[in-house]
């Protein structure tokens, strides 16, 4: 009995590319032509949705509405030195825990 499933599955000898237009719902895409799009994951992805309670840094917790919420109670902007401090003790997973699998600073300097 083979089992069905309600989303693609991931081919695992295919490379996946991350699609990065905020215009366009696909997040991840093979040479094969398959395609995951943005109601297929499990978490939002930065990119893709304008949510404030989307995460611009998914290792800490960094949202749209936090970082907003913290410069106007401090007239500053301290999620990039918050972030830097975590990686520097070795406690950032952006590979696994980011959609984009890199690193989320270039987004956090970008929305801010």
């Amino acid at each position: 009995m083979t089992k069905k499933y309600k989303f693609p599955v991931i081919a695992p000898l295919s490379n996946y590319f991350f699609c990065n237009s905020t215009d366009c719902p696909v997040v991840y895409f093979n040479e094969q032509g398959q395609t995951f799009v943005t109601n297929e994951l499990k978490v939002p992805v930065y990119q893709k949705d304008e949510g404030l309670q989307v995460p611009v840094c998914y290792c800490f917790n960094w949202t749209r509405d936090r970082i907003l919420q913290q410069m106007q109670q401090t007239n500053h902007s301290t999620p990039e030195s918050s972030i830097r401090t975590h990686i520097q003790a070795g406690r950032c997973g952006c590979e696994v825990n980011n959609p984009q699998g890199s690193c989320c600073l270039a987004n956090i300097r970008a929305f801010i």
